[in-house]
């Protein structure tokens, strides 16, 4: 009882210290299971382990293979987990690079490493692509906080985040084949017994995934299940699918949760996002007694096996030689830069599914006697530590040496997605910002989508939107909504993570009022509240550029389009195309020369009064 609190206790606190020094939990998990593991053996008075993971007559939390059975069971769940944030939608437009990544960069892990660890450790092939079929994973559980931290270019952030969710199964289904190759063929590879049963594990993997996927689905959407028993009963449906999957066929089980998440993840699931938070609770607590059970499963033994000149050189190709290899080739032909395709080729951190498959295989492995394979699961491990404490202390470091770091993040968020926020943002999207919509109304995130705008459902008042990797561009910060309350919380809270550069909101209707007591955040000028820029958007759907002749000619336009019903000056394009927000401060531009244009949504401005013919129509938005 002690030794179980303790792990969960201690897995927590790894959480917590991991997210204040924004490090991968991986990192101070894994060192708390070595600590409490073998390397306690070294200051016990009887030389026993502080955590023992498997029963050994007097002490131990798992008798016989019970290890082995939670250890499955636990990353069936966390697969599930990551295969319901696949998104058809978002993987459409990751491009060809992801493509390349997930399958020739895989190959040319696969081999390479595989090449490498038998030549440099002696191992047999089949152990030696075992190692490296483990090795292929990254895992978004290990890149996602070390991206979080650091303002990359989108798409270099957007190519580590899907490589890192879509190369998982790939990893493990490569890694199960190699079993099967092993242990089913009795030590003689690539016989005609283990391709069948390869052959058995798609089939029944990708049956069972797909059936109860729709089974599922059907339940939740008719109310067969009631609502407090959604999440308990969803997570018994993905345990009875893998243990049945398995008992078809053995280590299918894998695939068909990793299925199962995926079309749940891309159907019209109304209790998805409910869902996705359970699963994502549970996988943070599954992560965290995992790692320090598997490390603490390790002995000294095993550490001194690979504690030689030989692992060090394994760790080097892999890192230095292996990973840029598969990078580069993968990228061949692609819009990267020399500079992007070496930071991506650097980032490369292993994750759960490496360890906990290195460690339910080896152990079997082990038990069968199969030579060499006492060496799988130190050597895992050694790949996992290394590559997570190489990324997570140089990553921020590396991006800036090589110019990848966003020295000034140009992206913009919008909170709310009306249809003031989607003219907005198409406008802006149309030339060359990245802009983001979050709302709570999924109806205005499905038509904005339909513009080709990035947006998603969120909540401001959840934690969760700071932890988007894709928002790691942004320093501007626009609140659109209305509710006055909400974009006062929405400056307050983000702007110094999302408003670097700039936040800004609607002013209510008494600050309208009080035009001497305009907030410096104020958006537009003191008379363009919610209520005026939607009415302005439902009867003049468009965006209109106009030439600025000279200071006095802007702040003639501004004059006037506080004095009509239906204008909001939006931004002021420099001759550089460069966007400026326009605030309710809106005469605090005084460098405003020929070649200025200002950007205004609503009814085009009377060439008359503006002495200007050069008022450009920029489309309407539905």
């Amino acid at each position: 009882m002690i030794e179980l609190a303790g792990i969960i206790i201690l897995g927590i606190i790894a959480q917590w210290v991991a997210w204040r020094l924004k490090l991968p939990a991986i990192l101070p998990l894994i060192l708390i299971g070595l600590l409490v593991g073998p390397i306690a053996t070294m200051f016990t008075e009887d030389g026993t382990k502080i955590i023992e993971p498997i029963w050994n007559g007097e002490k131990g939390l798992f008798p016989g293979e019970g290890l082995y059975y939670f250890v499955s069971l636990a990353i069936s769940i966390i697969l599930f987990e990551g295969g319901l944030t696949l998104k058809r939608s978002e993987i459409r437009n990751v491009g060809p690079v992801i493509t390349k990544l997930i399958t020739l960069g895989s190959l040319v892990t696969f081999f390479t490493a595989g090449i490498a660890a038998h030549y440099i450790f002696g191992l047999s092939w089949q152990i030696s692509f075992l190692f490296s079929a483990l090795i292929i994973v990254t895992g978004p559980t290990v890149i996602t906080p070390i991206l979080r931290n650091i303002p990359l270019k989108k798409d270099i952030s957007t190519v580590l985040k899907w490589e890192g969710i879509l190369i998982d199964p790939i990893g493990a289904l490569a890694a199960v084949l190699v079993f099967e190759f092993i242990s089913v063929g009795e030590g003689q590879a690539y016989t005609m017994t283990a391709l069948i049963e390869f052959g058995k594990i798609l089939l029944f993997g990708f049956t069972f995934g797909f059936t109860f996927a729709h089974a599922l689905t059907f339940v939740i959407k008719k109310n067969f299940v009631p609502h407090y028993l959604l999440n308990v009963v969803s997570l018994s449906v993905v345990l009875l699918v893998f243990v049945m999957s398995d008992v078809f066929a053995h280590e299918s089980g894998l695939l068909a949760v990793v299925v199962m998440g995926m079309v749940m993840g891309n159907t019209d699931l109304p209790n998805i996002k409910e869902l996705l938070y359970f699963k994502e609770s549970l996988s943070v607590l599954l992560i965290s007694i995992l790692f320090i059970l598997l490390a603490a499963n390790i002995n000294l033994a095993d550490l001194e096996l690979i504690y030689n000149w030989k692992t060090v050189m394994l760790f080097a190709i892999i890192v230095f030689l292996i990973r840029p290899l598969g990078v580069f080739l993968s990228a061949w032909g692609s819009n990267l830069k020399l500079n992007e395709k070496i930071f991506i080729g650097w980032v490369g951190p292993r994750g759960i599914v490496a360890a906990g498959i290195a460690s339910l295989f080896g152990s079997k492995l082990l038990l069968k006697g199969e030579p060499g394979a006492e060496y799988i699961t130190p050597l895992v491990f050694m790949i996992v530590l290394g590559t997570v404490l190489l990324n997570a202390t140089t990553a921020r470091f590396f991006a800036k040496v090589i110019g990848v770091f966003l020295r000034k993040s140009e992206g913009i968020l919008i909170i709310g997605a009306s249809k003031v926020s989607r003219l907005i943002g198409d406008y802006l999207n149309k030339n060359d910002r990245h802009v983001v919509l979050i709302d709570n109304n999924q109806t205005n995130i499905n038509k904005a989508k339909k513009l080709g705008l990035e947006a998603f459902v969120a909540n401001i008042y959840s934690d969760t939107l700071t932890d988007n990797i894709e928002l790691n561009d942004v320093g501007y910060l626009m609140a659109l909504t209305g509710n006055s309350d909400i974009n006062k919380y929405a400056i307050d809270k983000f702007r110094k993570q999302f408003g670097e550069y700039g936040s800004f909101r609607l002013v209510d209707a008494d600050e309208m009022n009080d035009p001497e007591n305009t907030p410096k955040e104020g958006l537009f000028s003191h008379t363009d509240d919610f209520i005026k820029i939607t009415e302005t958007a439902r009867q003049y759907p468009v965006m209109h550029e106009i030439e600025i002749k000279s200071q006095e000619h802007y702040e003639g336009l501004i004059e006037i389009s506080k004095g009509e019903k239906y204008t909001v000056p939006v931004f002021l394009k420099t001759p550089e195309n460069d966007l400026k927000i326009i605030s309710s401060f809106s005469t605090e531009f005084d460098d405003i020369k020929e070649g200025f244009r200002l950007v205004y949504l609503g009814k085009m401005f009377d060439v008359d009064e503006t002495s200007d013919n050069d008022n450009e129509d920029l489309e309407a938005v539905d």
